[in-house]
């Protein structure tokens, strides 16, 4: 059963990694095509900048639960190194349960805030809900607590992050 999550996991991580490269592609499209309406045709567009924000948003959401499961968030591992045995497994657990709540508290409380916004809409965008630009807070909420999940069931917690992802995250 532990294997099949896992498996169903790496899909979860990889269709945020599409989704997140994606999104700077299009956001590398839309924004020279604003600085070309405006400096050359002297008429600028009102689309592309608030489209690349709310890309962005997706993006930001995406992107933290990749490196929550890859483990290039930012850690303090004093603490942790100063443990051994059983203390150093609870505070991973203490820190991995202290993570869920956070990312609950975004599902549960982002979808209130995407109902209670369904039916406003943006200036930019006369079409598109303000509860849809919403959405990637409870959908980040929901994929990190599945990635939680996951850490808790397999007891691995603080390692360090695998050399492939240390090589495929930017430092730029």
């Amino acid at each position: 059963m532990f294997d099949a999550y896992v498996r169903l996991m790496d899909l979860v991580h990889k269709a945020c990694l599409w989704c997140a490269g994606i999104g700077i592609i299009v956001i590398s499209l839309i924004i020279p095509w604003g600085v070309f309406t405006r400096y050359v045709l002297q008429k600028g567009s009102q689309w592309p900048e608030p489209m690349a924000i709310l890309i962005m948003i997706v993006i930001s959401f995406v992107s933290a639960a990749v490196c929550y499961r890859d483990n290039l968030h930012i850690g303090v591992m004093m603490l942790p190194n100063a443990l051994t045995g059983a203390p150093r497994v609870m505070l991973g657990l203490v820190i991995e349960l202290l993570m869920l709540a956070t990312n609950l508290f975004m599902l549960v409380w982002g979808l209130e805030l995407v109902r209670t916004t369904w039916n406003q809409t943006i200036a930019e965008f006369p079409t598109l809900s303000v509860g849809i630009t919403y959405l990637p807070i409870p959908v980040g909420g929901a994929i990190v607590s599945l990635f939680v999940i996951e850490r808790i069931w397999s007891g691995r917690y603080f390692q360090s992050a695998s050399d492939d992802a240390v090589a495929a995250a930017p430092t730029e």
